[in-house]
């Protein structure tokens, strides 16, 4: 804790400068699965005696990549609160790459959770290659316990604060499976389920706005732009209760939009949001998800032209799917104005020679968007066409 090496990173930065060329920045406070990154090795000793610091679900399953929200500001890091933690490794950052700051960094992204994104883990225990369950509740470590019984006592409910819903489905398991989601007569729809879902989804926006504050706060000199990701959990749109929504975090259902408090928190720390999905339609889901990534899609930016917030844009498919780079297209061209589009993953399969022609096709209709495809020369000439004219394609990076 407190000791950091940031040779490499500033390596990169030279190259980037010296190239004449922007570098957005990630500060991850996070694991991740691909690639292979683990939590601080001092993280993960203090986890092993304090296992309470991880989110934890209803069968006492741990999520270990990140720290539960609960203990943001509880000194359980060596007698330090996670949230100072993350402030000291800002102020360092700053320290040591302010002669960047404002010319080669132009943007820095705020891990908010999971994956970085502002959101519960309730979804790390599907099983692949089936239709995406509702997840579960992430709200039984013993810091989240506490918070939820102390809040059903000072609403007068104490019954209420003994744990998350029981009559919930499993990770797999589709919402009418049990009865709190059920899209007639569950028990979302009651006072217990409106207390309980409340309190879930203010909790992971009052992390959201610590971490974007601290961020906000830190680099308010430092002439860069603070971005903050939220996903697009599109799955059960269709369905009255949002099941996936609701266990990620997002209190969002037919009768409610859940993403007016997150648009205005992000617009009271005067930060971006990173929206993923932008290369997502509705006509390649599977049917029995009741999935609508272009209507949640729309719901979150309308709740952001609303409150001021500009919108980041990614793709979310590794490989591009079918129909993805239209998708991306009717995004950027259409009414939801974007800052900027971030395309994601380049390796391998993005330079294919099944992929990265498409890929530069698609890069010249964006800077030629009245061509038909018709139009577009030969595809050797369209490769060079993309790297020629990279540099007027201001609002769209790969990463």
């Amino acid at each position: 804790m407190g000791k950091y090496e940031w040779s490499g990173y500033l390596a990169v930065a030279e190259m980037v400068q010296k190239a004449g060329l922007e570098l957005h920045v990630s500060l991850c406070f996070h694991a991740s699965k691909r690639p292979k990154i683990s939590l601080p090795e001092w993280i993960s000793r203090l986890g092993e005696s304090q296992p309470s610091i991880f989110f934890t679900d209803r069968s006492g399953q741990q999520y270990k990549e990140c720290l539960s929200l609960a203990v943001d500001e509880l000194p359980v890091l060596n007698g330090k609160t996670p949230i100072q933690v993350y402030h000291d490794f800002c102020e360092s950052f700053k320290s040591s790459f302010a002669p960047f700051l404002g010319s080669t960094i132009t943007g820095i992204s705020m891990s908010l959770g999971p994956d970085g994104e502002l959101r519960y883990p309730s979804h790390h225990r599907l099983v692949k290659n089936k239709i995406a369950g509702v997840g579960e509740f992430q709200c039984y470590d013993e810091s989240m316990l506490s918070n939820l019984k102390q809040h059903a006592e000072a609403t007068g409910n104490p019954l209420w604060g003994l744990g998350g819903p029981h009559d919930v489905p499993n990770y797999d398991q589709s919402p009418n499976s049990s009865n709190f989601f059920m899209d007639h007569g569950g028990s979302w729809e009651f006072p217990y389920g409106d207390f309980f879902l409340s309190w879930y989804s203010n909790q992971l926006i009052s992390h959201g706005d610590r971490l974007l504050s601290l961020a906000s706060s830190t680099f308010t000199d430092a002439e860069v732009t603070i971005y903050g990701k939220v996903p697009l959990i599109h799955s059960w749109y269709k369905t009255r209760s949002h099941a996936s929504e609701l266990t990620s975090g997002f209190y969002n259902t037919s009768s409610r939009d859940g993403y007016e408090a997150v648009a205005q928190m992000f617009a009271r720390n005067s930060c971006k949001m990173i929206l993923p999905g932008m290369d997502l339609s509705d006509e390649n889901q599977p049917q029995d998800s009741l999935s609508s990534p272009e209507l949640l899609l729309s719901q979150i930016t309308t709740a952001c032209r609303k409150h001021g917030v500009e919108i980041a844009g990614q793709n979310s498919s590794v490989s591009g799917g079918r129909g993805g780079f239209q998708q991306i297209k009717k995004n950027l061209m259409g009414e939801n104005v974007m800052d900027l589009f971030t395309y994601q993953r380049m390796g391998a399969e993005f330079f294919s020679p099944e992929h990265f022609p498409s890929f530069s096709k698609f890069v010249w209709t964006l800077n030629q968007p009245a061509l038909q495809s018709d139009d577009l020369p030969i595809e050797e000439e369209v490769v060079e066409s993309a790297h020629s004219n990279s540099e007027s394609v201001n609002h769209m990076q790969a990463a």
